[in-house]
């Protein structure tokens, strides 16, 4: 018995995304994209939605700025802008027949904007420093592929395993510390060097290297991608049980919606930004 095509089992994704500059910053420096792309054209999407991933790819990414002045929301946009130009030509070769591997593009796409931000830090003096966290999630038709450099997050849950797992590495000694049993959760959130980057795009770094991995998804499975002012509003079983509870009668509010308000409330300190993704 020959194995199904993707053709034949193609499913659908459901996402949705929201970016708020939260209760104290005058400006966000967050952005988020969601986009589809084949061999010919790329298109941009909106903060919500429901596709097949039958004959098209889909990204997801979230970029948190930094930087003096404006220059922060800059440099994120400038961060997720090389994915709308690098991976539709990659979908492009893949479909001439030539072999592809996610980890070269990916890493290729975080390299150019490493490049950029780090041409623009040393040219400008008002973009000195500048630099940007970079989350992406790469869905094709039964694999997603991601790569990630700094402190924003790629959560996963599994319909199967029903728990909340994180996908990426903090890029800071604190998320070190925590990854190796020397803090616990709340003592990693309230450490003070919390939010200092040891990896950025940018931001004075001399060398990019993402994390890369993948994941095969199945029909239930849940991704968030998120920045950091969630964490800081948002325990970790806090930020499951806003994903896997099913929403109120009187609310519409989608999971997006409801992680974002929900952590504006504990917090609000910084920009939050997060997009989930529900496999169907």
């Amino acid at each position: 018995m020959t194995s199904p095509s993707p053709h034949e089992i193609a499913l659908k994704l459901r996402w949705c995304g929201l970016t708020d500059r939260g209760r104290f910053r005058t400006n966000n420096e967050d952005t988020f994209l969601a986009l589809q792309f084949d061999a010919r054209e790329v298109s941009l999407l909106g903060k919500t939605g429901e596709v097949s991933t039958q004959e098209k790819d889909f990204v997801f990414a979230v970029s948190d700025g930094m930087g003096g002045a404006r220059s922060g929301e800059f440099a994120s946009r400038i961060a997720v802008d090389k994915i709308t130009s690098l991976l539709p030509r990659a979908f492009q070769q893949s479909a001439g027949g030539l072999n592809v591997g996610f980890s070269d593009v990916l890493s290729e796409v975080f390299e150019q904007a490493h490049q950029e931000l780090t041409l623009l830090g040393r040219s400008y003096d008002e973009c000195a420093g500048m630099g940007a966290t970079l989350s992406l999630c790469w869905f094709t038709a039964l694999w997603m592929y991601f790569a990630h450099i700094g402190d924003s997050r790629i959560y996963y849950i599994s319909k199967r395993e029903g728990k909340l797992r994180q996908l990426t590495q903090d890029d800071t000694h604190v998320g070190w510390l925590y990854r190796n049993g020397q803090l616990n959760e709340r003592q990693a959130r309230e450490h003070p060097r919390r939010n200092f980057l040891q990896k950025a795009l940018g931001a004075g770094h001399q060398f990019v290297c993402p994390q890369v991995g993948s994941v095969a998804f199945e029909r239930g499975d849940l991704f968030l991608l998120c920045t950091d002012g969630l964490i800081e509003g948002l325990f970790d079983n806090q930020i499951a049980q806003h994903l896997q509870i099913a929403p109120a009668a009187e609310t519409l509010e989608n999971p997006a919606e409801r992680l974002v308000s929900s952590a504006l409330e504990q917090s609000g300190r910084d920009n939050t930004t997060a997009i989930v993704i529900e496999i169907l």
